[in-house]
């Protein structure tokens, strides 16, 4: 991957750049805005997206309870989980707060109009949340865990130890989203110059869908367990992020200079 230093311009430290952006929605949105600023073209192309739970009444039910104020937390792993909650139109009363684990699922929050009380200010992991959260609330509390199918119950586990009432809820399973064949082509042939990794599991689609990325492409990870997750799979990472959030990603492509594709001087 490209690893040497950029020349910035600095209103528009991007200018020329076309940045793949890994997820849709209102988070997407907003990436593509701030990119733009930048002087950057976004290609949106959503490589996951979540399927309904094994038990989606289980959902409904806690989100109905949610929607009542019975619960004096919400925790949300993942912005996917986000996006089940606006699919939804989940309601969170005031009373409730809202803990997000790691500032892509914050972000995610913030663009789909809730707030977030709680972000690890450390360590953007589940365990991470559990130590700051247990800190902060020393009584029992109420607490509706959301996560994705997959995902370890660390934070029900140790919450629960801790003496808190916890209600962990499966709220989706990730399935990979195949992208058009000309985004394929333009990762391949490296018209795509940077490429944004956001999760874990936006880590395994690029590494699916894109076997052959460029070395100069720029792989830039959110944050240093992104980038473990990623370097699991075998992809590459160029560069991760030292502030774990949407402005921290993209100033880490901003270190680099424009790359070109193979054939961009081609007669």
């Amino acid at each position: 991957m490209n690893h040497a230093a950029a020349d910035a311009t600095p209103s528009k430290p991007l200018r020329g750049w076309r940045v793949l952006v890994p997820r849709g929605g209102p988070w997407g949105d907003s990436v593509a805005a701030t990119l733009r600023g930048q002087g950057a073209v976004p290609v949106i192309a959503p490589l996951i997206n979540f399927a309904p739970a094994a038990d989606p009444a289980d959902l409904e039910s806690a989100l109905r309870e949610l929607a009542a104020g019975a619960f004096d937390w919400v925790t949300l792993t993942s912005a996917t989980t986000v996006d089940v909650l606006y699919a939804y139109r989940a309601q969170i009363p005031a009373s409730t707060k809202v803990a997000a684990v790691g500032e892509t699922t914050a972000a995610a929050l913030t663009a789909m109009g809730y707030r977030v009380d709680l972000v690890p200010d450390v360590d953007n992991s589940a365990a991470g949340m559990a130590s700051q959260f247990i800190a902060l609330e020393p009584e029992p509390r109420r607490v509706l865990a959301l996560r994705s199918e997959i995902a370890k119950p660390v934070l029900t586990r140790e919450l629960s130890a801790a003496g808190h009432h916890v209600r962990s809820v499966v709220a989706y399973r990730t399935v990979g989203v195949p992208v058009t064949e000309r985004i394929a082509h333009d990762v391949r042939s490296g018209r795509i110059n940077a490429i944004l990794v956001t999760s874990g599991s936006v880590a395994e689609q690029v590494r699916e869908q894109f076997p052959d990325i460029p070395e100069a492409t720029v792989v830039a990870a959110i944050g240093p367990r992104t980038a473990k997750d990623a370097r699991r799979t075998g992809l590459g990472v160029s560069v991760v992020a030292r502030e774990q959030s949407v402005d921290g990603l993209i100033a880490a492509v901003g270190q680099f200079p424009l790359p070109h594709a193979t054939d961009e001087f081609a007669i």
